[in-house]
């Protein structure tokens, strides 16, 4: 295993009723073409009121302001508003007096729902259901091209969530399959899962999640062959006697720190904390013994020395 491997809404819209003629009959008032954003929408705590022709009985002839509320799910409040503004009237009354809801009104409720749960302001919705040149199925069709644009908006917005999440998560994006044959033979998928579970609430995990999910296969083989390259050089400058702290040494130690930088901003003391890690993990340091007997010790002081040459005391030295 080489260090390579190892990687450090929207409110309810009622079902649409039929249209008529009704919406055209009411011309928005003068003056009044903007909602109360505090008194207009279905998260109001207002209900159905009680008392007075809102709670009235409904009558054969239709629905009082009450009922109306809670059949189509806004507040009382809401639909007093838009009585106000001109954009959604009872026109009917019963026997008794009380002003009702006929299903024509109901119909224009349940589309001033989809226009406004679409963005559009109430005067402009008004407008629109105004205009004597849209029918019934004219305004449904509208409708239903808004809302398929609105679909498609949301489903951009699910795909970059997904790449957030990608991001956030083990990062890497190849199978099992593909992580053996780019990483080698000994490599075994679940030592993802466990760095995370070591490294995962630090900066430098979110850092490599976030990077190696932007990495293709063609990447993930240039980082392993990056990596076969430094463990032949490393194995190489140790055979030939190179001693931790000379120039060949510490050149070597950045190429370390460099290939480490591809997942995350390696610094010097973060580098001597994994120099520790290569001896005092079997794993890592029999990796290294296998490439160059001794190689394990070797590397770590030469992170060591190389540290010591830019300031930071391998003593001491912390994830930082």
């Amino acid at each position: 295993m080489t260090t390579g491997q190892i990687p450090l809404t929207t409110g309810r819209i009622p079902l649409i009723a039929g249209a008529s003629d009704a919406d055209r009959r009411r011309p928005p008032r003068v003056g009044h073409t903007e909602e109360v954003t505090s008194d207009d929408g279905d998260g109001d705590a207002g209900r159905p009121d009680a008392g007075g022709e809102d709670a009235g009985p409904p009558g054969a002839e239709g629905l009082t302001v009450g009922r109306a509320a809670a059949l189509v799910g806004v507040s009382v409040k809401t639909l007093h508003h838009w009585d106000a503004i001109g954009l959604l009237s009872p026109s009917e009354r019963t026997l008794a007096g009380y002003r009702v809801y006929c299903g024509d009104d109901i119909a224009r409720c349940h589309r001033i729902l989809v226009y406004r749960e679409l963005g559009f302001p109430l005067a402009e919705i008004g407008r629109v259901l105004d205009d004597p040149g849209a029918d019934a199925r004219e305004h449904l069709r509208r409708q239903r091209t808004l809302l398929v644009e609105r679909v498609s908006r949301l489903n951009a917005v699910i795909d970059a969530v997904d790449r957030m999440l990608a991001a956030t998560g083990g990062g890497i994006r190849l199978s099992p399959r593909e992580q053996v044959e780019i990483f080698g033979a000994d490599w075994q998928p679940a030592w993802v899962e466990e760095a995370e579970e070591r490294w995962g609430g630090t900066a430098q995990w979110a850092q490599y999640a976030e990077r190696a999910a932007e990495l293709s296969p063609q990447d993930w083989r240039r980082i392993a062959a990056a990596t076969h390259a430094l463990d032949a050089d490393l194995a190489s400058a140790r055979r030939s006697g190179a001693a931790p702290g000379s120039d060949a040494a510490n050149a070597l130690a950045e190429r370390h720190r460099a290939l480490m930088s591809t997942y995350f901003d390696c610094t010097h003391a973060m580098q001597v904390c994994l120099g520790r890690m290569f001896v005092d993990d079997p794993r890592y340091a029999a990796h290294y013994d296998r490439v160059e007997p001794g190689l394990a010790v070797w590397l770590r002081d030469a992170i060591f020395a190389n540290a010591r040459a830019h300031g930071v005391d391998p003593a001491s030295a912390k994830w930082r």
